[in-house]
């Protein structure tokens, strides 16, 4: 048995969570992971917690575990609610506790939402190893924006919010609705992956390259892009997620630019939009190596 910490990690999703443990961020074993799909609560954090016992049986205890979870999430440790699911459209996920499941194992369990860890992960092993802040934005069942800054994720009386903010409809959308449950035509009710396939039936991997779908996405993405530019000025903008891809950073980039007008120097101090808006450096283990920063504090 190592005399090593052994750390345990959660990337809870909309979809499915992604369990793990190892040594460090960068030293996840693949037979110590396993992909759980995201079903009723019960079900879902029963297998999560038959995952760790079997670690813990076959390898030893953990001296930690990270939670990297999607939201709203209370993420405030003087809270009652600490580690619980809030209002989420999530059905059945509101008001669920993830950390009290964890208690068993005896051990520090960190806490952030997916976005905030992916941000961390990125920020100290992927796309933003050169920069003092960033800003990772995923796009998926949901869409959620994480932001690091000088170090730190930023929280206040909840954490960032991004994928709730209100964008200005694209001429081509026509007069769609959107999906999300509270605010109707938000980003991510005009442009998460329930909301492209209620559009347009398809995934957007599915569209083909000239379907106007794809520059709609990518302006309302791109609109984000510089509103958090606006708002924050980070100096680098990660997007990530199950709808993503190479094909959208182009459009995402110009409808920054375009929206932005030559207000900011993105040229002189982020070294161009290309620079500023990029894919994940550590593709889809973002999330699961943040949680993994989380559990070793």
């Amino acid at each position: 048995m190592s005399t090593r910490a052994l750390f345990g990690a959660i990337e809870a999703g909309g979809t499915k969570f992604v369990c793990a443990a190892g040594y460090g961020p960068l030293e996840i074993a693949q037979q110590w992971r396993v992909l759980i799909p995201t079903s009723t609560p019960a079900t879902t954090l029963a297998a999560v917690v038959e995952f760790f016992e079997h670690v813990r049986e076959r390898v030893g205890p953990l001296a930690g575990i990270g939670v990297a979870a999607f939201g709203p999430l209370d993420i405030d440790r003087r809270s009652r609610t600490w580690g619980s699911i809030l209002n989420t459209p999530k059905p059945g996920w509101s008001d669920v506790s993830l950390v009290a499941p964890l208690a068993r194992f005896e051990c520090p369990v960190g806490l952030d939402t997916d976005v905030n860890a992916a941000a961390l992960a990125e920020t100290r092993f992927g796309a933003g190893t050169d920069v003092d802040s960033l800003v990772y934005v995923t796009v998926g069942t949901g869409i959620g924006g994480g932001a690091v800054v000088a170090g730190r994720t930023v929280s206040g009386m909840l954490h960032p919010e991004m994928g709730h903010i209100r964008v200005r409809r694209h001429g081509g959308d026509g007069d769609f609705p959107g999906t999300c449950p509270f605010h109707g035509d938000c980003l991510e009710g005009l442009a998460s992956g329930p909301a492209i396939r209620a559009r347009w039936g398809e995934k957007l991997a599915a569209l083909p390259d000239a379907h106007p779908g794809i520059e709609i996405i990518g302006d309302y993405l791109g609109q984000l892009a510089a509103t958090v530019m606006l708002l924050l000025s980070t100096r680098r903008i990660v997007f990530g997620g199950g709808v993503m891809s190479e094909r959208l950073l182009p459009y995402i980039r110009r409808a920054a630019e375009r929206e932005l007008a030559g207000y900011l120097p993105v040229a002189a101090r982020a070294g161009g939009f290309d620079r500023l808006i990029v894919a994940p450096a550590l593709g889809e283990h973002a999330g699961i190596a943040g949680a993994m920063v989380l559990a070793a504090g």
